[in-house]
């Protein structure tokens, strides 16, 4: 173990190497019940996405990335699913965009093969260089506020009131209708006697709470404690429906509760359900669905490169895992040779385990700072916490009875630790002001992450020609722009 991890070279040993893979492990465990909440939003009635086999597909990509990261990079990383890609593979790319989960786990496996052939072959560097700083802080930004306000909404806080006659009906019945309404919806605070509202409004102040006294485990806490007093009060007679359970009263909600927690293996089995379930096919129905595609898989593959790299780059640095050489090392050299390139290299090849099996885009988690706080230098932090994930396999059945208002305020919470890079943002110069805040702000009130990425290219495009700084952007950038361009002039050309 020593001669294999170079403990002793990392100044490091096996107490603390498993101290601080717990650590990671309990600060970023949240994940496994927060991830299916958010995913299972993109099926329908008619082909749904089961929560019990995203959970399973969850915890495999964690354990494989992890593992891989551990194992071949040798670096303290955790990795799963991330936060603000299940959010763009549910509510952009399948709610908008109309895309099938199938049709989107197609695209997270498309662009993990891509983001390995541009690693491997170098063009990842060149993008890296040449998306402009500014884009990259806006970019991280936008997504953690449009998870926070996810978060709000699922939480139940906000009520839309729009003026008559500005809205339609699609559906047989206002009962089963979609109700579309045009930019007369007003949001506002609801009035706090739903008791789902008051427990995750309460949930929203303990993991506060928890994160501002540094418990490791504050979110996890958080959804636990949410979920047992829901219990409590579901025995004590409030309708489990008001939480969001088919249930119709207590003694059903549990009875199926505990059919449901006897029954291990056909939950972890549940897999099978979404496991290499891909529609490449679907993608290329038409030219314009693919076109459609294309801009979405851009989306994926920038945030993938970008979130990453900020993490390593962001921990690394201060901890001493990644030096200015290894920085060098990775810029300056060819293939993936230095220990920032391998670790590059594991954090996209658990995408492609993941989208096979049937979860979105996985990704190193910030959370690991904690671990590294807590001393983490080497790959044996990774292994440790991957063994974590790979015994929650056992609490599979648990999450389809975990309540939105238990998961509902994590995000809240993990929006606002994304918002971070902002305060990186020099909002003095106005230039930089309006493209941050631009894609910043088109991403939760046009509910599409996408949306606001294309906002930020062709404003910063724009105000650089304006400023006669056409000459300063880098080629990729106009690419980029143009196809953002184009698929704005097919959505109002679809629309005539």
């Amino acid at each position: 173990m020593e001669n294999f991890f170079k403990l002793k070279h990392y100044g490091t040993n096996v107490r603390t190497e498993v101290i601080a893979g717990l650590t990671t492990f309990f600060t970023m465990a949240y994940i496994i019940f927060v991830n299916p909440s958010i995913l299972k939003l993109a099926g329908t009635a008619n082909n749904p996405f089961d929560p019990q086999a995203i959970f399973v597909a969850t915890i495999i990509s964690s354990v494989v990335g992890t593992l891989v990261m551990g194992l071949f990079a040798n670096v303290p990383y955790a990795l799963a699913p991330g936060m603000g890609l299940n959010a763009f593979f549910t509510f952009t790319v399948c709610n908008v965009m109309g895309f099938s989960w199938q049709q989107a786990l197609a695209m997270v496996f498309i662009c993990g093969v891509v983001n390995i052939i541009i690693t491997v072959t170098g063009l990842r560097k060149v993008i890296i260089r040449a998306l402009p700083p500014i884009l990259q802080k806006a970019i991280g930004g936008g997504i953690g506020l449009f998870v926070a306000y996810i978060g709000i909404k699922d939480c139940g806080l906000l009520k839309f009131t729009s003026d008559p006659g500005t809205y339609q009906f699609f559906g047989k019945t206002p009962a089963d209708a979609t109700v579309v309404a045009d930019a007369s919806a007003v949001p506002a605070l609801v009035n706090f006697s739903n008791p789902a509202v008051q427990l995750a409004l309460l949930g929203i102040i303990l993991i506060l709470i928890l994160m501002i006294l540094k418990f490791r485990a504050a979110i996890l806490i958080g959804i636990v404690t949410v979920t047992a007093i829901c219990f409590i009060e579901i025995a004590c007679g409030v309708n489990p429906a008001v939480f969001g359970f088919q249930a119709k009263n207590a003694h059903e909600f549990f009875s199926s509760a505990n059919i449901s927690l006897s029954g291990i293996g056909t939950s972890i089995s549940a897999v099978k359900l979404t496991a290499f379930k891909m529609d490449f096919a679907g993608l290329f129905a038409s030219g314009g669905k693919f076109l459609l595609a294309l801009t979405a898989m851009i989306a994926f593959i920038l945030t993938d490169i970008f979130d990453a790299l900020g993490t390593f780059i962001g921990t690394g640095r201060r901890s001493g895992i990644f030096d200015a050489e290894d920085e060098k090392l990775m810029f300056e050299g060819k293939g993936v040779k230095s220990r920032l390139d391998k670790a590059l290299f594991a954090d996209l090849s658990a995408t492609i385990v993941g989208a096979l099996f049937g979860t979105s885009n996985t990704t190193t988690y910030v959370e690991s700072s904690a671990g590294i706080a807590a001393g983490g230098r080497t790959g044996l932090t990774s292994v440790v916490t991957a063994i974590m994930f790979l015994v929650c396999l056992i609490l599979s059945p648990v999450v389809g009875i975990i309540p939105s208002v238990a998961t509902a305020p994590a995000l809240v919470v993990v929006g606002i630790l994304m918002m971070s890079s902002v305060g990186e943002i020099d909002w003095k110069d106005f230039s930089s002001a309006a493209v941050a805040f631009l894609t910043i702000a088109f991403m939760p009130f046009a509910y599409s992450i996408t949306t606001g990425i294309s906002f930020g290219f062709i404003s910063f495009v724009l105000i650089s020609i304006l400023k006669k700084e056409a000459k300063k952007i880098h080629p990729v950038i106009y690419f980029f722009t143009a196809l953002f361009i184009l698929n704005f002039i097919l959505l109002a050309v679809r629309n005539i």
